[in-house]
């Protein structure tokens, strides 16, 4: 797969998990009082400047109430 691919599902991911946070009502900072990550982790996260671990992602998902569905892009075959 090219680099390309990469970046471009990074930023989906980061576009996500920025709007489940948003739709949760979470700020970074209260998303951080959870001690699931801290707060300048999230936000290089959500600016695409570091991967999220699946074990993390989990976390999050069940913090935001969504499910894995939401953080992957629907790509018809």
């Amino acid at each position: 797969m090219k680099k390309t691919i990469y970046t471009e599902q990074r930023k989906f991911l980061s576009a996500r998990l920025i709007e489940a946070r948003e739709n949760a009502g979470l700020s970074q900072q209260e998303v951080a009082k959870t001690e699931i990550i801290s707060q300048s982790e999230i936000s290089k996260i959500e600016n695409g400047q570091r991967r999220v671990e699946f074990l993390l992602l989990l976390e999050l998902a069940k913090l935001y109430s969504k499910g894995l569905d939401f953080f992957t892009p629907n790509e018809n075959p």
